[in-house]
């Protein structure tokens, strides 16, 4: 079995749950070929995101003038699909906030990633978000190229799916994965009865060092732990807010933010206001090595997002047997229950984050490591990586057996 795999940044600090989900296909002897449009942004800390890295080939390494040339041999050498396509590129950018010029190049893409994979010979292409990388592949198809499929993760996908011709990709590929029911239910809204059989769930595998670790016993500290991307989605600047009150209150706490990102200045401006200095600490991006330990140091991890899929990071602190406190959105229900391992509040409430963080400094050890225990049940037996990939490894295997033309 020969399967590409198609991105838009790879490998990336904040997507390896992507390199994870590779590895488990690998395990199986599925032959990957890894394509992405361009180089990751942030600079990658982590050996295997760096390893990685070297066995990807990247579609805009090469200039503009290769790119082009591409296209236009696949123009003349296929005119009526090129044609085709070109009419679907021009639709889906005159909807697009992207604007129409931004899918052209998604065109010009798509032709030199046919040209990738006619050399691979991969059979099939898996994309990892509704965005623009499945754009590319959708594109690519019309020209000829293999079928496909594709992961939403959202939320992204769910707050614009007009925008990103989220419904025809649906119809088009050859089945769509969810990481959640949550995320199946969005994707229902978005199609016919008839698509909904091909609308998959494969949940998010975790790395092999959380599953085998022998989580620490839970240290009686005032260490919370945050771990992700510093932006407006994941309600770091509220959690400032919270340490605010909280040491207002006279309550103890050590609030350690792992990442980076977008929104670092506003989130430090906002710690010197307060004048949080000694409560809060920015690590900056981290390995997931060193994220295990910051994890393991804490007495639980807190997440106040306010949009998201399903994160990777609330299944790796349970994994080490740390309880979660994080809101009621899309995924996270499915996988977080209050008082059985962890908190659930309101996402955007600052009231609600302060008295479920006061509870969770002023909880006995004891309790914190019954809910961790059982966190870590349940990711055990939903998100071991080695197991959470056997539904996309079938799916995949029927598509390729099928011999779709």
């Amino acid at each position: 079995m020969k399967v590409a795999y198609f991105t838009n940044q790879y490998p990336a600090v904040s997507h390896t749950f992507i390199r994870r989900e590779i590895a488990g296909l690998e395990a199986k002897g599925v032959e990957i070929h890894r394509f992405s449009v361009r180089r990751s942004f942030t600079e990658l800390v982590d050996p295997d995101d760096i390893a990685e890295r070297e066995r990807t080939a990247v579609i805009l390494g090469n200039g503009t003038l290769s790119l082009l040339l591409t296209a236009l041999g696949v123009a003349i050498g296929r005119p009526v699909r090129f044609g085709k396509a070109l009419l679907a590129a021009i639709r889906m950018g005159l909807r697009s906030d992207r604007g129409l010029f931004r899918n052209l190049a998604y065109l010009v893409i798509a032709c030199k990633l046919l040209r990738l994979l006619e050399r691979s010979g991969c059979g099939h292409v898996h994309v990892h978000f509704g965005t623009n990388p499945a754009s590319v592949a959708y594109l690519c198809r019309m020209l000829g190229g293999p079928p496909y499929s594709f992961t939403v993760h959202g939320p992204e996908e769910f707050d614009k799916p007009w925008t990103l011709s989220l419904t025809e990709k649906i119809e088009d590929a050859a089945f769509v994965v969810a990481i959640s029911s949550f995320g199946r239910s969005q994707l229902y809204r978005l199609c016919s009865l008839e698509h909904w059989p091909k609308i998959k769930i494969v949940r998010c595998g975790v790395d092999q060092g959380f599953i085998d670790a022998n989580p620490p016993p839970i240290a009686d500290s005032a260490r919370l732990v945050c771990v992700g991307r510093l932006c407006e989605q994941k309600g770091q600047l509220l959690l400032v807010q919270a340490a605010a009150r909280l040491r207002d209150e006279g309550v103890a706490l050590e609030l350690i933010l792992v990442g980076d990102g977008d929104m670092r200045p506003d989130v430090e401006a906002l710690i010197r206001e307060r004048q949080l200095e000694d409560v809060v600490k920015i690590t900056g991006w981290a390995a997931g090595s060193e994220v295990r330990k910051y994890l393991s140091s804490s007495r639980a991890l807190v997440l106040p997002s306010f949009a998201e899929g399903l994160p990777v990071v609330i299944m790796e602190a349970l994994a080490l047997g740390r309880p979660v406190l994080t809101t009621y959105i899309a995924g996270i229900p499915e996988l977080v229950e209050p008082n059985r391992c962890g908190w659930l509040v309101p996402a955007g409430s600052v009231d609600a984050l302060v008295d479920a963080m006061k509870e969770a400094l002023t909880t006995p050890v004891s309790r914190l490591t019954e809910l961790g225990e059982e966190g870590r049940r349940r990711v055990l037996a939903s998100h071991d990586a080695r197991t959470a990939t056997e539904p996309l490894f079938e799916e995949l295997k029927r598509c390729l057996e099928s011999d779709v033309p």
